[in-house]
């Protein structure tokens, strides 16, 4: 009987892939199933999997031959998931020797849980711990209340979850990134229980990060956003979740114009016309009817349905005064 399957998406991470492997090969929990999908890697990531599946045949590979992102990837390995439980692991990032048996026991000692949350210590490049990741402390949470903060991190979403949940919520690839997000909450919302492990996720920051690079890639975000709010509709999420949501859309649009405003010369032409399309496309269809007065009512924030010219002309006013006040 396998316990747990674990996720490895690979994309050019020879750097850290070992150290990666070697944290699972260490653990103290043995029954597990270790599936790497080498994501079109240009570097010696595959070398390094096939060296590694030689000689422990927990570790399983797959190798794909085009880039298609980390969803994808990670899809590709949980249609061949044996565990009891799956979670992934990051290939340049590392797992604490006890994390999952700490995981695998919550599970056995409640048995309504569904997710379990790891202890998530945010490192360096270097790999040395620079924080643990804030979030308030919580015995259990309702799957309810568990999507509700994810919706701003409060909690995060580094988690181990039944393996028939995550087959029935396999990840979103409706965008390269960002998408993933929408399957973490996902699995949140369906699940009874939601708790903590003291099992130790290694999470290493990049300044290169997808997250960080100024490139189109971030208007991707609007995309997620959007495949998410479809979801929540064909789930038939109460009013008050889609209203959340819808909340949360709005904010991640305002803060994707403030990317656009401080980054726009940084962009190519194509890609600042590509993103302030997509800004007002998404602009068009945010449902203002279910946003919250302090959401709408503050300057900066205003939709100003009636026209575009004005909604722009505010934000360029407000960013232009955040950045002299921020002088």
């Amino acid at each position: 009987m396998i316990d747990v399957t674990i996720l490895v998406a690979v994309y050019n991470a020879e750097k850290y892939l070992r150290e990666c492997l070697d944290s699972l090969l260490s653990q103290s929990l043995q029954a597990f199933q270790v599936i790497c999908v080498d994501d079109g890697s240009t570097d010696a990531s595959w070398d390094i999997l096939e060296d590694y599946a030689h000689r422990d045949s927990r570790i399983e590979t797959i190798q794909l031959t085009e880039n298609h992102g980390q969803a994808h990837a990670r899809n590709v390995g949980l249609r061949h998931a044996k565990g009891t439980y799956t979670c992934f692991l990051d290939s340049d990032d590392c797992l604490s020797p006890d994390a999952l048996q700490s995981a695998v026991d919550v599970f056995h000692a409640h048995r309504q849980t569904d997710c379990v949350l790891f202890h998530v210590v945010n490192c360096d490049e270097q790999g040395t711990k620079i924080s643990d990741y804030p979030m308030p402390s919580f015995e259990s949470l309702s799957g309810d209340d568990a999507f509700e903060m994810s919706l701003t991190w409060k909690i995060h979403g580094i988690y181990m979850v039944r393996t028939d949940i995550h087959l029935q919520y396999p990840y979103d690839e409706s965008c390269k990134s960002y998408s993933d997000d929408n399957t973490t909450r996902i699995h949140y919302l369906k699940s009874r229980e939601v708790r903590c492990c003291e099992g130790i996720y290694e999470y290493r920051q990049h300044a290169a990060s997808v997250t960080h690079r100024i490139n189109a890639s971030r208007f991707d975000y609007l995309r997620a956003n959007e495949s998410m709010k479809r979801q929540l509709i064909d789930l038939h999420v109460s009013d008050r979740i889609l209203s959340l949501y819808e909340n949360v859309r709005w904010l991640v649009l305002i803060d994707t114009y403030m990317f656009y405003y401080n980054h726009r010369k940084q962009l190519s032409s194509t890609e600042k016309a590509y993103g302030l399309s997509e800004i007002k496309r998404v602009w068009k269809g945010i449902d203002i009817s279910r946003l919250s007065l302090r959401h709408c009512m503050k300057f900066g924030y205003m939709p100003f349905r009636c026209s575009w010219l004005l909604f722009r002309l505010q934000e360029e006013a407000y960013f232009f005064l955040r950045r002299i006040c921020h002088k």
